[in-house]
């Protein structure tokens, strides 16, 4: 047998786990621990049944168990064997199981025990998806329960170890030597305008001519795959070119991973599937593109999406790694080496950007209400939980107190989210359970059926599709099914079953072109009007991708209207709405039927609600101002006259706009009632309400403060206009103020008037704030002048101690005659 580094302290891991139940190893790329760990642990005393180690990826999962059955001479199934969601070889004599993340949380759910379960080991625990997380907090959990016998082990290149060692109760950390070969970093940079594809077309040729070997390439996903795959189009005959990634068939992934039986050289185009936990025969050269697609979800859209970003230090180190696993090796990179520090140091933890939906019905059926009271490195944020509990009642999963349903407990027995979960169960209920499994097959398996976003299209396309995926898919179809209770049916209605899935994302056209949706959770989606979805007036979108605010349909079925209103009919609301036209100060009253964000009918409402009428009116004025109403001008003179007096005396007295809206529900509101247009009001009605709100006493204040009216020394009234630039004003003709030898003033004596003197036929001749002052003054000139302009008005010289009048000098001397 090869002796590999990881030999050297197996001793050291096999005497921690003798003493005590947990331990952590450490060890880099290429010490064998995916495949040396497990079978090291067979012979041990306390191990009398099944080891379980968890992979992160199904071509990760099958590989190690045939490389296991390979080291044995045994065909894989045996001693060794690996369970998948899509494939699995094992029998009754399997002692070693590898299985994928999400495989191992279904079955400490249904066995809380692990019974015949003796070892669990957590490999590649440092990428942080949330299954391990989530396994290894179950784990922990039955553990300390009910099996503290159960030994296990996290497992990782890159591990924190310290903390692993704290989170299992101070487990041993063993640490080992990594298998090292010499390696090579080239940074060859990229243009910034340059496609991902160009680049790595061409630093794949370049290093055909320069290195020896087979080429691994990293590319962000399976469309880069494909361009890249055109643009290295023409390679000579003694290369073979692979594509590597989840989406493929495992025959197709076997060869990317084993040595050429005609020994040509290998290039091939990976995502990040082959970062850790393979290795690929022949592989002497890496080339890195920097980036890697991840899922980001978005919690405020209620959906995830797939976003480039930039590889993390940690996963660029892998990726390198790939080079020298086997002998000396050259890593190519697409960027400056100055920008390596740049990148992020690992990636972030999946429980801390992930939907938690799962996780949190897992927790409740687990029986612990708050997923964050179990064990965690990070534990998941407050927000997500929330969020997703907000899902799961939504989807009648759990109940108010966040207890698992009936319904919800059907769910979780399902290896499916809970959203597909609830379409498998609610499907079956319709007698669709055959094709809602399928589509949930489709919607986790991308390339079967094609990439057509109709889904039943693609449905029809895997149907007559030949191959062991497609045939996997249906076999894992068939099972998902049977696992529900289903009613007899002949129809088949995909959109039925995806809106089931995915109510939110019912989506109605709002354009001709079929571009432009709504949907129901009130985000915004963009079609390709060139396809045949685009006719349609109402789809069931499975599956977007970008922003939430205009996100790309990648998959959707038709659906009518009918069915939608048969489906969700207790979802669907009459909404009243009243709301205030500032075009015309009126109201404008509408009903309506929506199913979400999604107006299904509407017009007029003749029947509206009084009080909201009032309301929406009310609202109008807070919003646009008071000037919207129809003032007189008797009510805005009192306004200008409260606020004079409020500002010489009356503290309490103001009526400006911010003290008259802070009070508006008290004064406005009885004015507006019956009303549905402000300009209803009777303007004499807005005088009284703010009498109203002034009071008798303060009334008398004002008058005394701000009269009305200045009554001249003639007995003439003229009205102060306490709104006139300058302070308050009065219009009136000198003849009127003869015989005064004070000015005249309000505000109690402190302000005096300022006097706008006219001219018997209207005209201003002068303006005064010291009346005596311009009697004694310009008077002189001012009566001289008009003299020669009006004869017959009286101009005298003694203004001061002429007598007040409003009459000609005629008219005066008329009623001096006796009679």
């Amino acid at each position: 047998m090869t002796m590999l580094p990881i030999h050297a302290v197996l001793p050291d891991l096999l005497a921690a786990l003798r003493e005590r139940s947990n331990a952590v190893l450490v060890a880099p790329p290429g010490a064998g621990k995916t495949t040396a760990v497990a079978p090291a642990l067979l012979d041990q005393p306390w191990c009398s049944g099944e080891i379980l180690l968890l992979s992160p990826r199904r071509l990760a999962a099958r590989a190690a168990g045939e490389r296991m059955a390979s080291l044995a001479g045994e065909p894989v199934g045996q001693t060794f064997g690996y369970a998948t969601r899509m494939d699995s070889k094992r029998s009754a004599a399997t002692r070693v199981t590898v299985v994928t993340e999400g495989i191992f949380v279904n079955r400490i759910q249904a066995d809380p025990e692990l019974a015949g379960v003796s070892a669990v080991l957590f490999d590649e625990v440092h990428e942080r998806s949330l299954d391990s997380d989530f396994g290894l907090a179950l784990a922990l959990d039955a553990q300390a329960g009910l099996r503290p016998d159960l030994r296990l082990v996290a497992m990782s290149a890159t591990l924190d170890g310290a903390r692993f060692s704290s989170l299992m109760g101070d487990a041993a950390v063993i640490e080992s030597a990594g298998r090292s070969y010499p390696l090579t970093v080239h940074h060859i940079g990229r243009a910034a305008e340059a496609r991902i594809e160009d680049s790595i077309a061409a630093a794949v040729r370049t290093a055909l001519r320069e290195q020896e070997g087979g080429i691994l390439a990293f590319l962000p996903g399976v469309a880069e795959i494909e361009r890249t795959a055109e643009r290295l189009e023409g390679l000579s005959n003694n290369i073979i070119l692979h594509r590597l990634h989840g989406s493929l068939d495992p025959q197709a992934q076997r060869a990317a991973i084993a040595p050429d039986r005609e020994g040509l050289r290998k290039v091939v185009l990976a995502t990040s599937i082959a970062e850790t936990s393979l290795t690929l025969d022949g592989i002497r050269v890496v080339i890195d593109s920097g980036l890697a697609r991840r899922p980001r979800y978005d919690r405020a859209a209620g959906m995830t999406r797939l976003v480039t970003e930039r590889a993390s230090q940690a996963a660029v180190t892998q990726r390198a790694g790939r080079a020298a696993r086997q002998g000396p090796g050259v890593a190519y990179r697409l960027w400056e080496e100055a920008a390596t520090a740049g990148l992020p140091r690992f990636d972030p933890p999946e429980i801390l950007e992930a939907d938690l939906s799962a996780l949190t019905l897992d927790c409740a059926l687990w029986g612990v209400a708050d997923p964050r009271a179990l064990s965690w490195l990070d534990p998941p944020p407050e927000a997500a939980v929330a969020e997703a509990r907000s899902r799961l009642a939504a989807l009648t999963a759990i109940d108010m107190d966040g207890r698992p349903t009936a319904h919800g407990k059907a769910i979780a027995r399902l290896p499916l989210p809970p959203r597909l979960g609830h379409m498998l169960v609610r499907a079956g209920e319709l007698g669709l359970a055959e094709t809602a499994a399928q589509i949930a097959v489709l919607l986790g398996e991308r390339g079967l059926g094609g990439t057509d976003v109709d889904l039943e299209s693609r449905l029809r396309r895997w149907r007559s599709e030949r191959g062991p995926r497609a045939e996997a898919g249906r076999k894992l179809a068939k099972r998902w099914a049977s696992l529900v209770a289903s009613q007899p049916g002949t129809t088949e209605e995909v959109g039925l079953c995806v809106a089931l899935a995915f109510p939110d994302r019912i989506a109605r056209r709002r354009d001709a072109s079929g571009e432009s949706w709504a949907s129901a959770g009130g985000r915004g989606f963009k079609l390709d009007g060139a396809t045949s979805l685009a006719r349609n007036d109402w789809l069931a979108v499975a599956e977007t991708q970008g922003m939430a605010a205009g996100a790309r349909i990648l998959s959707a079925a038709p659906i009518d209207l009918a069915t939608v209103e048969t489906l969700f009919g207790d979802r669907i609301e009459t909404r009243r709405s009243v709301t205030f036209d500032a075009a015309t100060g009126g109201i404008q009253a509408i009903r309506e039927r929506r199913l979400g964000a999604i107006r299904l009918s509407g017009g007029p409402d003749s029947a509206a609600d009084p009080a909201e009428i009032s309301a929406a009116l009310l609202k109008g004025v807070c919003d646009h101002g008071l000037a919207r109403l129809p003032w007189s001008e008797a009510a805005l003179a009192l306004r200008h006259r409260a606020d004079f007096a409020a500002a010489h005396g009356g503290t309490e007295l103001a009526l400006d706009d911010a003290a008259l809206l802070a009070r508006a529900d008290e004064w406005l509101t009885p004015l507006l009632e019956k009303k549905r247009r402000l300009d209803a009001i009777e303007p004499g009605a807005l005088t009284e309400a703010l009498r109203n709100i002034i009071g008798w006493d303060a009334m008398r204040t004002i008058d005394r403060l701000a009269p009305t009216h200045f009554d001249s020394p003639a007995g003439s009234s003229h009205p102060i206009d306490y709104a006139a630039e300058g302070g308050p004003r009065v219009d009136l003709r000198p003849q009127a103020l003869f015989g005064l030898a004070t000015h005249p003033t309000v505000g109690g004596g402190r302000v005096p008037l300022v006097l706008s003197l006219t001219s018997p036929a209207g005209r201003p001749i002068q303006t005064t704030r010291d009346l005596p002052g311009f009697w004694a003054g310009s008077w002189a000139a001012v009566a001289k002048e008009m003299r020669g302009r009006y004869p017959r008005h009286p101009w005298p010289d003694d203004p001061a101690g002429a007598i007040a009048t409003t009459r000609t000098k005629n008219a005066d001397a008329r009623r001096a005659q006796p009679r």
